[in-house]
Protein backbone atom coordinates (compact mmCIF):
# COMPACT_ATOMS: atom_id res chain seq x y z
CA UNK A 1 0.00 0.00 0.00
CA UNK A 2 2.58 2.64 0.97
CA UNK A 3 4.74 1.31 -1.75
CA UNK A 4 1.95 2.23 -4.28
CA UNK A 5 1.55 5.77 -3.21
CA UNK A 6 4.91 5.61 -3.31
CA UNK A 7 5.21 4.87 -6.94
CA UNK A 8 2.51 6.93 -7.82
CA UNK A 9 4.15 10.08 -6.32
CA UNK A 10 7.11 9.11 -8.42
CA UNK A 11 5.34 8.88 -11.71
CA UNK A 12 3.90 12.57 -10.66
CA UNK A 13 6.92 13.90 -9.97
CA UNK A 14 8.41 12.59 -13.17
CA UNK A 15 5.41 13.85 -15.19
CA UNK A 16 5.83 17.24 -13.86
CA UNK A 17 9.52 17.45 -14.30
CA UNK A 18 8.78 16.19 -17.84
CA UNK A 19 6.66 19.36 -17.86
CA UNK A 20 8.76 21.53 -16.98
CA UNK A 21 11.32 20.93 -19.14
CA UNK A 22 9.46 21.11 -22.26
CA UNK A 23 7.76 24.47 -20.71
CA UNK A 24 11.35 25.31 -20.66
CA UNK A 25 11.77 24.69 -24.33
CA UNK A 26 9.16 26.51 -25.23
CA UNK A 27 9.90 29.49 -23.37
CA UNK A 28 13.66 29.63 -24.63
CA UNK A 29 12.39 29.40 -28.16
CA UNK A 30 9.77 32.25 -27.78
CA UNK A 31 12.45 34.65 -26.22
CA UNK A 32 14.75 33.97 -29.23
CA UNK A 33 11.30 34.81 -31.25
CA UNK A 34 11.13 38.16 -29.22
CA UNK A 35 14.89 39.22 -29.69
CA UNK A 36 14.36 38.54 -33.55
CA UNK A 37 11.22 40.71 -33.66
CA UNK A 38 12.74 43.35 -31.27
CA UNK A 39 15.55 43.72 -33.93
CA UNK A 40 13.07 43.77 -36.36
CA UNK A 41 11.41 46.35 -34.79
CA UNK A 42 14.52 48.46 -34.37
CA UNK A 43 15.33 48.03 -37.99
CA UNK A 44 11.89 49.46 -38.87
CA UNK A 45 12.42 52.41 -36.88
CA UNK A 46 15.41 53.58 -38.29
CA UNK A 47 14.65 52.93 -41.41
CA UNK A 48 10.90 54.85 -41.36
CA UNK A 49 13.03 57.73 -39.62
CA UNK A 50 15.56 57.69 -42.07
CA UNK A 51 12.70 57.86 -44.88
CA UNK A 52 11.25 61.07 -42.70
CA UNK A 53 14.52 62.36 -42.49
CA UNK A 54 15.29 62.50 -46.42
CA UNK A 55 11.50 63.20 -47.01
CA UNK A 56 11.35 66.53 -44.72
CA UNK A 57 15.05 67.57 -46.28
CA UNK A 58 13.82 66.83 -49.59
CA UNK A 59 10.30 69.08 -49.10
CA UNK A 60 12.51 72.29 -47.23
CA UNK A 61 14.49 71.80 -50.50
CA UNK A 62 11.28 72.72 -52.51
CA UNK A 63 10.36 75.53 -50.69
CA UNK A 64 13.56 77.38 -50.54
CA UNK A 65 13.23 80.30 -53.22
CA UNK A 66 15.39 79.66 -56.16
CA UNK A 67 18.72 81.89 -56.40
CA UNK A 68 17.47 83.88 -59.31
CA UNK A 69 14.08 84.95 -58.02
Amino acid sequence: MIDDRLIDIEIKLTQQEDAVEELNKVICEQQKRIEQLEAICTALINHVKGLSEAAGEENQAQNETPPHY
